[in-house]
């Protein structure tokens, strides 16, 4: 009894520092990609070789291959990082009962808060040399944004904001075709039309195609009184 009370002890006790071990991994691994991410914007870094980043950030290959195998492991676990960013917003915020034009403005805000992190325009690149990794994130990225404008539409007609005539699936499916549109560097080149200028434009167009006038007044209202503050450093 005495001795299974003792390995008890020291299953939990070695356990725990397992566990304080691995947070602390998952904690300074994320701090990482937030550095990767930054040198990507602000330092040019392109090509995510393990000798460009600690020549561009001086996280070295030994600290990186603590956390990945790989170069392609690596870009996987920056583009799911930009994904889980952009859908921790709506994980975040209860938007039950939220006026849908408040949502947009709330998601909008977010996305600039956070626009280190979730701005495909940092990693869009990446599509070249890693067509299938960054398609399958392009596919889920997608997919949740597609659920997200289904539903916000639907709830702005029932709030009776948005006209009661449209058709749900077409405008969302619209909204995914401009979406694909924006990440297309030969028709909006980046050193032009910078992304968070191009999800404001598309924001606002899509709340003045589908809402009723009063609320389309309700937008120009709030969005006077709202400041898009975009966060270029380093993210939260």
């Amino acid at each position: 009894m005495y001795r299974t009370g003792i390995i008890s002890i020291l299953l939990f006790h070695n356990s725990s520092i397992i566990f304080t071990n691995l947070t602390f991994m998952e904690d300074r691994f994320l701090e990482i990609l937030k550095e990767i991410r930054y040198a990507a914007r602000e330092k040019r870094l392109k090509d995510f070789s393990f000798y460009q980043i600690e020549k561009k950030t001086g996280i070295t290959k030994d600290e990186l291959t603590q956390h990945v195998k790989n170069k392609a492991e690596l870009v996987e676990k920056i583009l799911d990082l930009e994904r889980q960013k952009f859908e921790n917003i709506f994980l975040v915020h209860n938007f039950e009962g939220v006026n849908a034009i408040d949502i947009l403005f709330t998601v909008s805000k977010e996305v600039a808060n956070n626009f280190l992190l979730v701005s495909p325009a940092i990693t869009i690149h990446l599509k070249e040399k890693y067509p299938k990794i960054y398609q399958a994130h392009f596919d889920k990225r997608l997919g949740f944004i597609f659920d997200k404008i289904q539903i916000n539409i639907t709830k702005g007609i029932g709030q009776g904001i948005y006209r009661d005539d449209l058709s749900i699936e077409l405008l969302a499916r619209l909204y995914l075709s401009r979406l694909i549109d924006i990440h297309n560097p030969d028709l909006f080149p980046p050193e032009k039309f910078s992304f968070e200028t191009l999800f404001e434009v598309m924001f606002e167009d899509l709340v003045r195609s589908i809402a009723k006038p009063d609320g389309i007044a309700y937008f120009e209202k709030k969005r006077k009184a709202v400041k898009f503050e975009v966060d270029t450093v380093k993210g939260s």
